[in-house]
């Protein structure tokens, strides 16, 4: 099956028709799935840049997409919901998904996103497929995280964390420079996030073991090394 830009997961006819009009202008290539068991199929079946993800789906709900397709792939999925609720966009983003919108979006916020997720997706694909500082490795294929043997199993911000300090390793990353890659450029929130993760983090790659790696730098920021 020919490489398609993105697949759309939305039981919203008028929706997914407005979505097709905006693509189709701007020159992407796509599939539409009506529920989330069709939405799997495709996935299984097609190579895709990126996914948009509806929430409220039929058959298989959108929560239980995207858990299923992070369990071996780490394709960018954008959810589409039209509830406000923040423990929804948490439970989406803890359970693999990269960015979240809520409904009615403005097309031209959505097309930012999908231009971010397309790049991230082509870079991957020529980049090195493992990230490693003494024992301690990530698959970026596969996202497994180990150190000294052992499988550290992390929840999707501890992991894009953890794989921002480890592509910059032995540098010192500002708070602000982690808060905009790992929670994004329009992050607004209490900026003591980013010390409950490190702790999170510490708590699993660390405290357990002999060697050290996460460093603060105090009144700039957190380094990653030996």
């Amino acid at each position: 099956m020919k490489n398609k830009d993105i697949l759309i997961i939305e039981d919203d006819k008028a929706i997914t028709r407005i979505l097709e009009l905006e693509f189709m202008h701007e020159g992407y290539t796509y599939d539409i799935a009506f529920d989330g068991k069709e939405g799997l199929e495709k996935f299984q079946t097609g190579q895709y840049g990126i996914i948009l993800l509806d929430l409220m789906l039929p058959e298989i709900s959108g929560m239980e997409v995207c858990r299923k397709v992070r369990k071996g792939s780490d394709i960018p999925i954008i959810m589409m919901t039209a509830r406000r609720d923040i423990t929804d966009k948490v439970i989406g983003l803890d359970l693999g998904a990269d960015d979240y919108v809520t409904k009615p979006f403005e097309m031209e916020e959505l097309l930012a996103r999908i231009r971010v997720g397309l790049r991230r997706s082509k870079a991957k694909t020529g980049e090195q497929k493992i990230l490693e500082l003494a024992d301690l490795s990530i698959n970026l294929l596969t996202r497994e995280v180990i150190k000294q043997g052992d499988c550290i199993e992390l929840t999707k911000t501890e992991y894009d964390l953890l794989e921002y300090l480890l592509r910059n390793k032995g540098l010192v990353l500002t708070r602000d420079q982690i808060l905009e890659h790992v929670w994004g450029y329009d992050f607004v929130g209490d900026s003591n996030v980013l010390d409950v993760y490190i702790r999170y983090l510490r708590n699993k790659i660390d405290y357990p073991y002999e060697t050290k790696f996460i460093h603060t730098v105090r009144g700039v920021g957190y380094s990653l090394k030996e």
